[in-house]
């Protein structure tokens, strides 16, 4: 049997090193972690980059996981499995947040809607499953985009004046979603409603989803207009367990 491709060893590494990194990562810090010698790693970096595995912010000089990689991620993920292994936590995420609780993927630009739980309370609700919502203007939109689990934004359509519908903006707010690890939006899609939510990661730390809490202004946000802390590390917690599920390691 013929041994071990040395480079494509150390290819995989970096790119298990970029998934299991809270962002962007630069050259310096992707040598040192493992080990490598500058000019090794800014060379398969290089390679990477060529084929859309890897790309690098024109600004920072910096490199996270490219579009086409993550889209191999997610395309091996039945949306059924998605489903099937976030549905166990949905239900508890609901009863925790007092709030309905939606899991999305990316499908032809958009956010699907794969599981939908009722708030638990009385008032009337429509069922969301297998809608197409828009990723800049929903929290379940943005985590998918910051973390490129899909194709990119055809337009920045405007449904409330607080939609972010500036790139420069909306580049802004997801860098601020890598940093912290959620997302979140308030009336930038329907008027009186707001969202917490959580990625979802595969196999390989991929993000291949989202889960998320949606309902009233007044409900999931508090007198500064922040979301409830609660709220955030309910959803994080239930997007850890599912993400464990599905064969992340982080």
């Amino acid at each position: 049997m013929p041994g071990t491709v040395q480079s494509i060893e150390r290819a995989a590494a970096i790119l298990r090193t970029l998934a299991g990194g809270p962002g962007r990562l630069g050259l310096s810090e992707i040598a040192r972690t493992l080990d490598l010698a500058k000019g090794t790693t800014h060379g398969i970096l290089r390679t990477l980059q060529l084929v859309g595995f890897v790309e690098q912010d024109r600004v920072s000089g910096q490199y996270q996981l490219g579009g086409a990689l993550l889209h191999l991620g997610t395309s091996f993920l039945d949306i059924n499995e998605l489903r099937s292994r976030s549905i166990v936590w949905a239900d508890p995420l609901a009863a925790r947040s007092g709030q309905a609780v939606r899991i999305g993927t990316v499908l032809e630009g958009r956010v699907l809607v794969v599981h939908h739980v009722f708030r638990p309370d009385d008032t009337f609700q429509t069922l969301d499953v297998g809608a197409l919502l828009p990723l800049h203007a929903t929290a379940l939109g943005k985590v998918l985009l910051a973390y490129r689990a899909g194709s990119p934004v055809p337009d920045l359509e405007g449904f409330t004046r607080s939609t972010l519908t500036d790139p420069r903006a909306l580049a802004a707010a997801l860098e601020g979603v890598r940093e912290a690890g959620w997302a979140y939006e308030i009336e930038e899609f329907l008027l009186g409603q707001a969202a917490v939510a959580a990625p979802i990661r595969g196999y390989g730390g991929l993000v291949v989803g989202a889960i998320g809490v949606s309902g009233p202004v007044d409900r999931l946000c508090d007198s500064h207009y922040q979301p409830l802390s609660g709220l955030v590390g309910y959803v994080r917690d239930a997007a850890r367990a599912i993400s464990r599920d599905l064969g992340a390691t982080r």
